[in-house]
């Protein structure tokens, strides 16, 4: 860790300090994601994995890069999280298979539609019925595996989707150019989402309420709420993923 401390002062004390001060950090991001793991993880299991996140955060901040360090240590709380899930295995081969044929068959339809396929043709193209194809969506939501949290790299501090609608830290003209680009490029493929697609993300994403609450604004079942939001990101996962072809 790059930094000058006060008279008296340890690079051990400031990085006790940090966590200390920012352990309502992992409370609030723990919060967030626990609709976004297995229900076989309790709330004590991510809290571990997200206090392993921030440990890991004050241990690799450097103030030098002139990043907040709540924004750095959210990225490696939310990233430990996702670390422990994927470590317990629980995303099994046959939804893997399921998100990737929802991806194709949205990927195939949008190219030739010119736009974002509406539910009813996703599950047509897909061969099955509607009710089946929401539930699909429900189950792939439910395991958290499209999130506007997830990177869009592998980097540490790798931008995730909903960062790059956020300009937390200086860049140099030639990043912010090309984060400028990233930002209005997501931004228009926001507008292309269906009405309650857009509300549910911005809700959650924007307004931070839980599924639940959102359910009770827009007066749709939670599991409705999940299915839309599942559906939501992975147009825009679709999307995104084909600008960096």
């Amino acid at each position: 860790m790059n930094k000058a401390f006060g008279y008296g002062q340890t690079e051990g004390d400031e990085r006790s300090r940090l966590i200390q001060s920012h352990l309502p950090t992992v409370s609030l991001v723990v919060d967030r994601m626990m609709c976004q793991v297995p229900s076989f993880l309790t709330r004590d299991d991510v809290t571990s994995a997200a206090m392993m996140g921030l440990l890991d955060a004050a241990n690799r901040f450097d103030p030098s890069r002139g990043i907040l360090f709540k924004t750095f240590a959210e990225h490696r709380i939310r990233g430990a999280i996702f670390d422990e899930v994927r470590k317990m295995d629980w995303f099994s081969r046959s939804l893997r298979d399921k998100q990737s044929r929802v991806a194709d068959a949205m990927n195939v339809l949008e190219h030739q539609l010119g736009r974002s396929p509406e539910e009813e043709e996703v599950a047509e193209a897909m061969g099955i019925a509607l009710d089946e194809y929401r539930d699909t969506l429900g189950q792939i939501g439910h395991l958290g595996c499209v999130s506007l949290h997830e990177t869009l790299d592998d980097s540490d501090e790798g931008r995730s989707f909903l960062d790059s609608l956020e300009d937390p830290d200086g860049k140099n003209p030639e990043e912010q150019l090309a984060e400028h680009q990233l930002t209005h490029e997501l931004a228009a493929h926001l507008e292309k989402l269906t009405e309650k697609e857009r509300l549910v993300v911005s809700l959650y994403y924007y307004e931070e309420l839980s599924q639940k609450e959102i359910a009770e604004v827009l007066e749709l079942s939670e599991g409705r709420v999940s299915q839309l939001h599942s559906q939501a990101l992975l147009k825009l996962k679709v999307k995104m993923q084909k600008r960096q072809r």
